[in-house]
């Protein structure tokens, strides 16, 4: 665990007054807590770690002021375990008392997760995950997600491969909630031939070898894949290895990011995806983000840390409307179904389910000197809302 901010405040006040002065000081400093889970451990932690930057840098841009109130953030690890997972959420809803939870990359760490900040109404922020029933039957009035549904990226990638006039395709990814439903949504869009489709053990599986034969043994025109974090370097390499880049175009979601693309370089090069957002979106919000976080970690951010940093955005616009009044929770939840906040992706609106309605775009991978970056393409589709959201109690 991690704790940031003004924690050890009254420990030090302690030092120089008396336990009545203590009990004061502490009544009157009102602090947002914020429960930041994600995952800080093992191979995946750069994912973890670009989420925390992007928070971090929208604390700097917001004086390290939600609302007007100083912040406190407490940073834990899943361990990518949705055992784990849920544990540290009860935790931060049980001891420390947290005003806000943000983060979760997985989706099957959220739907662990997602009872005891339901049945707590814990004011909550998922800037990743999603998971076709947490946008659907598990809606809450009180959790809102600052990314998508996963079925709609795909949904965006058959699309664009309908645009291509390719003829069929074979389809693989991780065996867990977000892998069947990327597959499932690229299903619904594509109007070709489904030559195939493999799902892989999660997260342990590391090489691809057996299914890039079933992908090339099926004739297909095409794979297309989901593999997040180090699965995606490993897929890309073991794709280009196999010869199949110039005999079989690979098409994807979530696979090749600006995580990825320094060990991927021009592996990449010529491999299409899709995403709600680019680093390039020319709105001033997203300009400020990308350069400011360049300067302060020298590097560039993922749509995982563009997803985080709007949710501090959405959280300062709710306190901002209480006047910093945190009980209020049904107040700060209407003013956060308004999205009324300067979005790194530009202007979306919410749907009933909480889940953005928003463009998808057409990425792609062009080489600047020495550097590797995505650029935007196209817009693939405006203003999509996910499927799921009729199933959602909250009209």
């Amino acid at each position: 665990m991690i704790r940031t901010g003004l924690a050890a405040a009254a420990t030090a006040l302690a030092l120089v007054a008396g336990p009545g002065t203590v009990q004061q000081a502490v009544a009157q400093q009102k602090t947002v807590k914020i429960g930041f889970i994600s995952t800080f451990s093992g191979p995946t932690a750069v994912i973890g770690a670009d989420m925390r930057n992007a928070f971090e840098l929208a604390l700097d841009h917001l004086d390290h002021k939600l609302g007007g109130l100083p912040v406190e953030v407490i940073y834990e690890d899943d361990t990518q375990k949705p055992d784990i997972g849920v544990q540290k959420t009860q935790k931060l809803i049980e001891s420390d008392h947290v005003d806000f939870v943000v983060g979760y990359i997985w989706s099957n760490v959220l739907l662990a997760s997602l009872k005891p900040l339901v049945d707590s109404k814990t004011m909550t922020v998922v800037t990743n995950a999603g998971a076709s029933p947490f946008a659907g039957e598990l809606c809450s009035p009180y959790v809102f997600s600052t990314s998508w549904q996963n079925d709609q990226t795909p949904e965006a990638m058959g699309l664009y491969m309908n645009q291509k006039g390719v003829k069929s395709a074979f389809l693989i990814g991780p065996n867990y909630a977000a892998g069947r439903d990327m597959l499932a949504g690229v299903k619904l869009t594509y109007k070709g031939t489904i030559a195939g489709e493999e799902y892989t053990r999660w997260p342990d599986q590391l090489d691809f070898s057996a299914e890039l034969s079933k992908a090339r043994a099926s004739g297909a025109e095409s794979i297309f894949v989901f593999y997040p974090g180090g699965a995606g370097v490993q897929f890309v390499t073991q794709y280009v290895q196999a010869g199949l880049k110039g005999q079989i175009p690979l098409y994807q979601v979530f696979t090749i990011d600006e995580l990825s693309l320094p060990r991927l370089k021009d592996l990449a090069i010529g491999i299409p995806g899709a995403q709600e957002w680019v680093n390039d979106l020319p709105n001033e919000t997203n300009k400020k983000f990308v350069a400011d976080y360049i300067a302060k970690y020298n590097k560039r951010p993922s749509y995982y840390g563009a997803q985080t940093y709007d949710a501090a955005g959405l959280i300062n616009s709710a306190i901002t409307s209480v006047k910093g009044d945190l009980s209020q929770k049904d107040a700060m939840r209407k003013e956060m179904e308004k999205a009324d906040f300067k979005s790194v992706r530009g202007a979306f609106k919410y749907g009933n389910n909480h889940i953005p309605i928003q463009n998808f775009y057409l990425q792609d991978v062009v080489k600047q000197g020495d550097d590797y970056v995505l650029k935007t393409v196209a817009t693939i589709v405006k203003d999509d809302q996910d499927r799921f959201h009729d199933k959602c109690p909250m009209k």
